[in-house]
């Protein structure tokens, strides 16, 4: 499985830090069909933290649960 960055992006936590994020799509078996592959995005922060996308602008550092919304 191979992982590609796609985009790129900030986000600010409530008390006004500013992250930058990146978003990787990886391919993951589907199951369906022999080699059939569905992609899966993944982010993380530029320093490696993981990051949960908890839908629409809203995101969660994995290891500290601090949640941050995507700025434009």
């Amino acid at each position: 499985m191979a992982s590609v960055l796609v985009g790129q992006f900030h986000a600010r936590d409530a008390e006004g830090r500013v992250y930058s994020v990146h978003e990787f799509r990886e391919s993951q078996p589907t199951g369906t069909e022999a080699g059939a592959t569905e992609p899966v995005s993944i982010y993380r922060l530029a320093i490696g933290d993981r990051v949960t996308h908890l839908g629409g602008d809203d995101f969660q550092l994995v290891q500290s649960g601090v949640t941050m919304t995507r700025t434009s």
